[in-house]
């Protein structure tokens, strides 16, 4: 059952935050006390799987492979319990910059839905049960992103469901030619019966559409023009769980897929397609960051860089590299959240995201200014944050199988991520507020109170990962065991524990 709540408790709040519709002030505490009761959930259960390995639950008694199976392995659980993390941090944040129009558009309702729909993608050990999860997380993310209904909303949205709906359907159409192939979707079934095919090509051709289905949702190139279209139109608390989590699943099922079923032609689907799309992503995204003068775009173009990196992890396929990888998918987690929610106290502070209208907070706001440092420090991978020690098992993965090219390419896109944050520090922070500025009034007691500690919170984070080093990189050592041995998987699933 204790696998079931991360689940459970979302799904629960949503519904008693519709039950409680009219009553918005009761619904925000309820978020903040559901998302409270969500993060010491997952740790109960992160305690668990690091004791006790990894933990099955086969619903309705059904064994698999013939019922749906739940299952928490150290991959997902690490993603679950940062998910959890993220949301509570943001709920927090939301209470301050969430307005009456969009709570009444149903906010509360929305956010548990599409929280139930990340954490269940990620505990779902059933590849269709992937994809309802993955329809439940997409028709909530909807609903946030257009909750106003603002043009500018609007016409992000049109991209963003656009193009995840083409990933949606070739998912469902991988999914399709998978089972009538194998004629299972528990995935552990599915890594056995595949091994043991003697028709790979078959198998490779089907991998390629999971591949680019799962890439558009984790906004990996050269899909993923949608994510920098789209993530600067909504609030900025919902912009923040955006960049913090949705991209994340699609890169979680690429790292679920491509190392228990499909790894029988790694030197085509990893080392090839997938370190490709990394190389480029990095470059592209980085590259775009470097052209803008809107922060949240600034922040957009970063997520599909970074993105780059994650993919670098899986592509160099070894133990250290997917260790990197990992780790970094939880790094990014914090801080890319984290500098959406730091660019919300900006627009709140001076009404604008364009960094000509933004001026002088390095006086004014010398405390925004400090957390800013220290999370834009760590998006660059600069010591002794959580982004250098994210990027420095990366590189040290690629280092290993002497890949010069992902190496030089990861080392010369940190130094372009660095110069896009020098830029918002010079711009923002530095330089004299512009004459013709505006300058809104003082934050009330509470707002400062709701803005800045879930941002104090992420930057703790942040810095705890950088000087607690030594035990992060061994749970992502012991995390890539796990992943790089999909044996120990296919026997917690099909051997018959629940």
């Amino acid at each position: 059952m204790m696998l079931l709540m991360p689940i459970l408790i979302p799904m629960f709040a949503a519904a008693l935050s519709m039950v409680i519709w009219r009553h918005r002030k009761l619904q925000r505490w309820v978020s903040v006390l559901s998302n409270s009761t969500l993060l010491i959930a997952t740790l109960i259960l992160f305690h668990n799987v690091y004791l006790n390995g990894i933990q099955v639950t086969h619903l309705g008694g059904w064994q698999a492979p013939f019922g749906i199976s739940m299952v928490a392995d150290l991959l997902a659980v690490t993603l679950v319990t940062s998910s959890a993390f993220v949301a509570l941090c943001v709920s927090i944040y939301a209470l301050a910059t969430m307005s009456e129009e969009h709570e009444a558009f149903g906010f509360y309702p929305l956010l548990h839905l599409m929280l139930a729909g990340v954490i269940g993608a990620f505990l779902t050990g059933d590849i269709f049960n992937l994809y309802v999860w993955f329809e439940i997380m997409l028709v909530a993310s909807f609903g946030l992103l257009i909750l106003g209904g603002e043009r500018a909303q609007m016409e992000g949205a049109l991209k963003y469901v656009t193009l995840n709906l083409l990933s949606s359907a070739l998912f469902l159409s991988a999914i399709g030619l998978l089972y009538a192939y194998a004629g299972t979707l528990n995935m552990a079934d599915l890594a056995q019966k595949l091994a043991a095919f003697d028709n790979p090509q078959i198998v490779t051709l089907i991998s390629l559409l999971f591949l680019v289905a799962f890439g558009i949702k984790a906004a990996a190139f050269p899909l993923f023009f949608w994510l920098p279209a789209s993530y600067h139109t909504p609030p900025v608390a919902i912009s923040a769980i955006f960049a913090g989590l949705l991209t994340k699943v699609g890169v979680y099922s690429l790292y679920r897929v491509f190392s228990l079923i499909f790894i029988s032609d790694v030197a085509f689907t990893h080392q090839t397609i997938l370190l490709w799309m990394g190389i480029f992503s990095m470059v592209v995204g980085v590259l775009g960051a470097a052209a803008q003068f809107e922060v949240r775009r600034i922040l957009a173009f970063h997520s599909v860089s970074q993105i780059g990196y994650m993919l670098l992890g899986l592509a160099l396929f070894t133990p250290l590299a997917i260790a990197g990888g990992i780790l970094y998918v939880v790094h990014h987690m914090i801080v890319k959240t984290n500098l959406f929610l730091i660019s919300g106290v900006m627009y709140r502070r001076h009404g604008s995201y364009q960094l000509d209208k933004l001026g002088g907070l390095y006086r004014s706001a010398p405390l925004l200014a400090f957390l800013f440092a220290i999370s834009a420090a760590s998006l660059a991978g600069l010591p002794p944050f959580s982004g250098f020690i994210a990027k420095y098992v990366v590189i040290t993965g690629g280092i290993g199988i002497s890949h010069w090219i992902a190496v030089g390419s990861a080392l010369a896109v940190g130094l372009l991520t660095l110069y896009s944050m020098i830029k918002i520090w010079a711009e923002a922070f530095w330089k004299k507020l512009p004459d013709d500025a505006q300058t809104n009034s003082p934050m009330s007691d509470s707002e400062r109170f709701c803005m800045y500690v879930p941002i104090i919170l992420m930057v703790l984070m942040s810095v705890t990962i950088g000087l607690c080093a030594e035990w992060f990189i061994q749970l992502m050592n012991a995390t890539a065991e796990q992943v790089m041995n999909p044996q120990v998987y296919i026997d917690a699933v099909l051997g018959g524990q629940s």
